[in-house]
C-alpha cells in the first residue's frame, strides 16, 4: 500500500503531480496534513508521521521515504512504464541521479540563501550562487529542450517546480523561461492547481 502525506501548495504538491504523470493517482492514498509555513501560519500535525512534521512523506507497506528527490526516484522506479525515470543500465541514468541530487545539494540551498539575503564565502564555496546555478541550468537547456534531452522526465518536474512556486525567481534567460513554460504546458500542471485549490476550499 502506498500513502502520501500532503499539504496543499507545498513541496508535496510536486509529488502529487508526479503521481498524476505516472498515472497512479488511483493507486495511492493521499492523506492531507497541516504543516508549519514560512509566513508563520499552520503547525505540525500529529497525524503526520514525518519526524520533522514536514511533507512530502511517502509510506510504502510501512516503509517511510522522505525528501522529494528520494520519493521521485523511488516512484519512477516502482512505476517505470511512464518513462519519467531512467532504469539501471540506461545511458541517462547517471544524469538523472545527478540532477535529482543537484536539486537538493545545490539548487534549493542556493535559492534559500538568496531569498534570505545571506552572504558568506563558505556558503558560496559550498553551494555556489545564483549566477553559477543559472549558468548550469542554461548550459544544459540551450543544448536540449528538457534536462535529459528531448523527453520530459522526473528531473524536469523537480527542478522546474522551484520556479513554478517562485515565478519571480525564474532567471531572465530565454532557455530557462521557455523550459519552465514547456513543463507547465503539460496537463498535469493545471490538474494539480485545481486539486490543491479544491483542498483549500474544502
Amino acid at each position: 500500500m502506498l500513502t502520501l502525506y500532503h499539504s496543499p501548495y507545498s513541496r508535496s504538491s510536486r509529488i502529487v503531480r508526479l503521481l498524476d504523470e505516472l498515472g497512479i493517482l488511483d493507486q495511492v492514498e493521499i492523506r492531507i496534513v497541516g504543516i508549519s509555513r514560512i509566513d508563520g501560519s499552520g503547525s505540525a500535525d500529529p497525524a503526520n508521521p514525518h519526524p520533522e512534521g514536514k511533507v512530502p512523506l511517502l509510506v510504502h507497506d510501512g516503509v517511510e521515504i522522505w525528501e522529494s528527490s528520494a520519493i521521485i526516484l523511488y516512484l519512477t522506479e516502482l512505476f517505470p512504464d511512464a518513462g519519467l525515470g531512467r532504469p539501471i543500465g540506461h545511458r541517462d541514468r547517471g544524469a538523472l541521479l545527478s540532477w535529482l541530487a543537484w536539486y537538493g545539494d545545490v539548487m534549493e540551498p542556493v535559492m534559500v540563501v538568496e531569498l534570505t539575503g545571506l552572504s558568506h564565502p563558505i556558503l558560496t564555496s559550498t553551494f555556489r550562487g545564483v549566477k553559477e546555478m543559472t549558468a548550469r541550468l542554461a548550459n544544459q537547456l540551450q543544448e536540449t529542450p528538457y534536462i535529459l534531452g528531448d523527453a520530459y522526465s522526473a528531473a524536469d518536474l523537480l527542478l522546474s517546480s522551484t520556479f513554478v512556486w517562485m515565478p519571480k525567481a525564474t532567471p531572465d534567460v530565454p532557455a530557462i523561461r521557455d523550459w519552465v513554460a514547456r513543463c507547465q504546458a503539460r496537463p498535469s500542471a493545471a490538474r494539480l492547481l485545481e486539486y490543491d485549490r479544491k483542498l483549500l476550499e474544502a
